[in-house]
């Protein structure tokens, strides 16, 4: 547990710059607080102390205003910055390296028994006040834009934005490796999934109708060309 809650707090250093120290980390940190809880309320789910575990996760939300009901499984070195407003459902899967900002909803559709939350695959990011519903599965290296809200199964590294979610990215087969060994490295610093040079799809839709008209109106003036003479 110790060398878990070790690991937890490296994850705040190296995804958060704003950290600055180790106490500064424990006591004033909502995220890492939150993930500490967590680790135990589950170990009380997993126990079958289902009072004690919603009860603690319950004091834990009182605390860091950040949901994560007991029974979520949340794998090694799991980051939430700033944290406020986070909900994570019961049956929900989390992967190893993911970053998760403020307001994003892991949540179900139904209320049926069973898988009915997101699964997130490694080394994914999902940005502020995104939300992911339903048993669907994020694959790794995906980034989710804030606001977004996807409600389908993502390729391993794509980028979805929007309402609801798309693809704008989806990265080439022979460059997931590589491109996810990166993001693993500076997933803390893709801040909120999004970045300045991420394409706009109406931006491109518009700039292909644009290169359509350019090439008409150039065989057209061919046309006209060959009339004349």
């Amino acid at each position: 547990m110790l060398s878990t809650i070790k690991e937890e707090i490296d994850v705040v250093f190296e995804r958060d710059p704003a950290a600055r120290s180790v106490l500064e980390t424990i006591f004033t940190c909502p995220g890492f607080q939150a993930i500490v809880f967590h680790r135990f309320n589950h170990w009380l789910w997993n126990k079958k102390l289902y009072f004690i575990a919603r009860l603690m996760a319950h004091i834990a939300r009182f605390m860091t205003g950040i949901e994560i009901h007991p029974g979520a499984q949340i794998g090694r070195r799991f980051f939430i910055d700033h944290g406020m407003g986070i909900v994570i459902g019961e049956t929900s899967e989390v992967g190893d390296d993911v970053s998760i900002y403020h307001g994003v909803t892991l949540g179900g559709t139904t209320w049926n028994k069973g898988k009915r939350h997101p699964t997130l695959e490694n080394n994914v990011v999902i940005g502020a006040g995104a939300k992911i519903l339903g048993p669907i599965t994020l694959g790794t290296g995906t980034r989710v834009g804030c606001n977004a809200v996807v409600v389908k199964d993502t390729p391993p590294g794509s980028t979805v934005v929007g309402v609801p979610g798309h693809i704008v990215v989806k990265r080439k087969e022979e460059d997931k490796d590589a491109q996810r060994e990166a993001m693993a490295k500076k997933i803390g610093f893709t801040a909120y999934a999004e970045s300045k040079d991420m394409p706009d799809p109406v931006q491109n839709g518009l700039e292909s109708v644009l290169d359509h008209l350019h090439k008409l109106e150039k065989e057209l003036e061919e046309l006209k060309k060959n009339k004349s003479e």
